[in-house]
């Protein structure tokens, strides 16, 4: 483990460290997923090592978070600090997209819609070997848009993958703006109970909380699970909470200072 605790506001502040210093954007949506990672890499995972062969799985299909993932496997001590310091720059492994070859990354993502497919592949991998290894998939709500999400939604149904998870991190945001303008996803949840998932809804915020339904799955027989976790774009700075143009823009010396504050005094 690295000397600091792993915790939300710890992966908010490396996130924001990092973007600032390589001046790239994407922070709102790294933002808004922190509390996740931190239920799962906090104790939710079974991963003793990063090349256990029988570790959990975790996906994140929605690689443009990648910093907050960053953060998170700095923070379990599988990033070092100068690893870490090379976030976006040229020849790193840490890019604005996971790679597989940096330690602790399990499946290289970024083109959205195809991290559910992957993560089904894997769960019936480990079936077949005969692991008793689970897979956790994040996506974000407009990845739901596309339909090579339904098609592996369909496909994990039906192959009953107990030891499936996915992650919804609901936070009503997406490149073009708000998602339920560009296709609405209303009854989220109610979509995946269509499809064959046990599907709970959940405070994506709350720690405790992700952690108890986390921990309350059948793993072993029955249907693949989904939380929908309800999210908010840029949560934990005030000036970048549900505003679309922080999936975009890098922060000025002024507003990283803010952002730092805040996250910090709400440690």
């Amino acid at each position: 483990m690295s000397s600091e605790a792993l915790s939300a506001s710890g992966i908010r502040r490396i996130t924001l460290e990092q973007s600032k210093r390589a001046r790239v954007g994407h922070i709102g949506s790294a933002l808004s997923i922190a509390d996740i990672l931190a239920t799962l890499y906090g104790g939710v995972l079974k991963v003793e090592t990063p090349d256990d062969p029988d570790r959990d799985r975790f996906i994140l299909s929605k690689g443009h978070a990648a910093a907050a993932l960053y953060a998170a496997l700095h923070l379990r001590g599988w990033v070092s600090s100068t690893e870490l310091s090379t976030f976006c720059a040229d020849g790193s492994l840490l890019n604005v997209h996971p790679e597989h070859a940096l330690t602790g990354v399990d499946f290289s993502t970024g083109s959205l819609g195809h991290g559910l497919s992957i993560a089904a592949g894997a769960a019936l991998g480990a079936r077949l070997a005969r692991s008793t290894r689970r897979v956790f998939v994040l996506l974000s709500d407009a990845e739901c848009n596309e339909g090579s999400v339904w098609e592996a939604a369909m496909f994990a149904a039906h192959h009953e993958l107990a030891n499936l998870v996915a992650i919804i991190d609901l936070n009503g945001q997406q490149a073009l703006g708000a998602t339920d303008s560009v296709i609405r996803v209303e009854s989220m949840a109610d979509r995946w109970i269509e499809f064959g998932w046990e599907t709970v809804e959940a405070d994506g915020h709350d720690v405790a909380e992700m952690t108890r339904v986390l921990s309350s799955f059948d793993y072993g027989a029955g249907a693949p699970h989904v939380v929908v976790a309800r999210t908010i774009f840029g949560r934990g700075v005030s000036y970048m909470e549900r505003q679309l143009k922080w999936h975009y823009l890098p922060m000025s010396e002024s507003e990283y200072r803010q952002a730092l504050d805040e996250v910090t005094s709400a440690a």
